[in-house]
C-alpha cells in the first residue's frame, strides 16, 4: 500500500515539474529564435523576483490567483468546467463594492457583510448555469461564457454616474462610492510594502476545500459524481442536486477573488478593476492538479512569472514574452498530465499482468504436485 501511494505521489509531482521544465525549454527556444539570450532573461526574472518588494507583490497576487484556482478546482472535481469564474467574481466584487460604499457600519459588521454579499452574488450567478444544466441540459461551458458577457454588460450599465457609479473630483474616473475606513481589511506590517491580510481568508478557504473534499460525505459524493455520474446515481447520490450545489460553492468561492483587491487595495470598483483572473485560475487549477497545496504553488509561480517578466520589458525584451511563457505552461501542463497518466496506466496494466502470470504459474505448480 505504501509503495502504491509512493508511486502515486511521484507521478503526481512528475507532471507539474515536467510541465514547468518543458515550458521554460520552449520559452528559451522562442527567445533564441527572436535573437535574445534566454539565460540572461531567466537571470533577470530570478534576480528581480526574489527582491523583497517583489516577494510582497507575488504573495498579494498569489492570494487572488489561489482563490481563483480553488473556484475552478471545485468544478473540476465534479467534472464541471466553470469557465464563468471571471464574470462571477467581477459581478460579485461590483455589488459588494456598491453595498459597502452605501453603508457606514462598524468594521466587524461591514467587512463580513461585504464578503458575504460577494459570495452570495457569485453563487447565484454560477447557480444559473447549474440549474440550466440539470433542467435543460445546457452545457455549463456555453452557459458560463454567455453569463460572463451578461455580467460585463450589467456592470457597464450600472457603473455609470446617476446609477451606482459616480465621477471622482477630477471628473475623469467613474467608480462605485469608495469604501469607508471601517471597511478596509488589515495588512501585515511588512517592508517595503504590506502583505494583504486577506491572505488569511485564502488560507482558510484552502483548508476548508481540503477538509470538505477529503473528510466529509459530501466531498466523497462530489468526487464520485465527478468520476462516474451513473455509478454515483446507482449508489443513491442525487446527481442533479450535486451539480447545482457544486456550481453554487464554486461561484461563492469565485466571489472571494475580488475581495483582496477591493478590501486591501482599491477600496472601490472602477473600470480598471482587475479582469481575467478567472481564466488564470483555470491554468493554476490545472497546474496544481486541483490539490490545495498544488494550487498554492501554481499561484505563487504565476505571480513570480508576472513579476519577473514585467522587468524584462525594461531590459529590451518584448512584453509579450509573459503571455508566451504562461500560454506554453498551460499547454505543457495538459500534455505532461496526459503523458504521466498514460505512463501510470501502463505501469498498472503491467503489474496486473505480472500478478496474473505469477498466479497462473503457482496454479500450474500446484496441479503438477497434486
Amino acid at each position: 500500500m505504501k509503495k502504491i501511494d509512493k508511486e502515486r505521489l511521484l507521478l503526481g509531482i512528475a507532471a507539474p515539474l515536467l510541465a514547468v521544465v518543458a515550458a521554460f525549454l520552449v520559452t528559451a527556444l522562442v527567445l533564441v529564435a527572436t535573437g535574445k539570450e534566454p539565460f540572461s532573461a531567466f537571470g533577470i526574472m530570478f534576480d528581480y523576483g526574489i527582491k523583497s518588494d517583489s516577494q510582497v507583490y507575488i504573495i498579494n497576487k498569489a492570494t487572488t490567483y489561489y482563490l481563483a484556482g480553488l473556484a475552478v478546482a471545485i468544478g473540476f472535481r465534479m467534472n464541471l468546467f466553470n469557465i464563468g469564474v471571471d464574470g462571477q467574481y467581477r459581478l460579485a466584487a461590483f455589488f459588494a463594492a456598491a453595498l459597502g460604499g452605501a453603508l457606514t457600519l462598524p468594521g466587524f459588521l461591514q467587512i463580513p457583510l461585504i464578503i458575504l454579499t460577494a459570495m452570495i452574488v457569485g453563487a447565484m450567478w454560477a447557480g444559473i448555469a447549474g440549474v440550466l444544466k440539470v433542467t435543460r441540459g445546457v452545457s455549463e461551458v456555453v452557459a458560463t461564457i454567455m453569463l460572463n458577457m451578461i455580467a460585463t454588460a450589467i456592470i457597464g450599465y450600472l457603473l455609470q454616474p446617476g446609477r451606482l457609479g459616480h465621477l471622482d473630483e477630477a471628473g475623469t474616473k467613474v467608480s462605485t462610492t469608495p469604501l469607508p475606513e471601517s471597511s478596509r481589511f488589515f495588512d501585515f506590517p511588512t517592508q517595503p510594502d504590506q502583505i494583504w491580510g486577506f491572505l488569511v481568508i485564502a488560507v482558510i478557504a484552502g483548508v476548508a476545500y481540503w477538509f470538505v473534499l477529503s473528510r466529509t460525505r459530501f466531498g466523497f459524493d462530489l468526487r464520485t459524481v465527478g468520476q462516474s455520474g451513473s455509478a454515483a446515481e446507482a449508489s443513491g447520490v442525487d446527481v442533479k442536486k450535486m451539480v447545482v450545489t457544486s456550481m453554487l460553492i464554486s461561484g461563492a468561492t469565485a466571489g472571494l477573488i475580488g475581495m483582496p483587491t477591493l478590501l486591501n487595495d482599491s477600496y472601490e470598483y472602477s473600470g480598471d478593476f482587475p479582469t481575467g483572473i478567472g481564466f488564470t485560475g483555470i491554468a493554476i487549477a490545472l497546474l496544481g492538479r486541483n490539490h490545495p497545496v498544488g494550487i498554492a504553488l501554481g499561484a505563487l509561480l504565476w505571480g513570480f512569472l508576472e513579476r519577473g517578466t514585467g522587468k524584462l520589458e525594461f531590459e529590451g525584451y518584448d512584453k509579450e514574452i509573459v503571455g508566451v511563457i504562461q500560454g506554453v505552461i498551460v499547454l505543457c501542463v495538459v500534455i505532461a498530465y496526459e503523458v504521466v497518466r498514460r505512463y501510470g496506466l501502463k505501469r498498472q496494466q503491467r503489474k496486473v499482468g505480472e500478478k496474473l502470470a505469477a498466479q497462473a504459474r503457482t496454479n500450474d505448480t500446484q496441479e503438477v504436485s497434486a
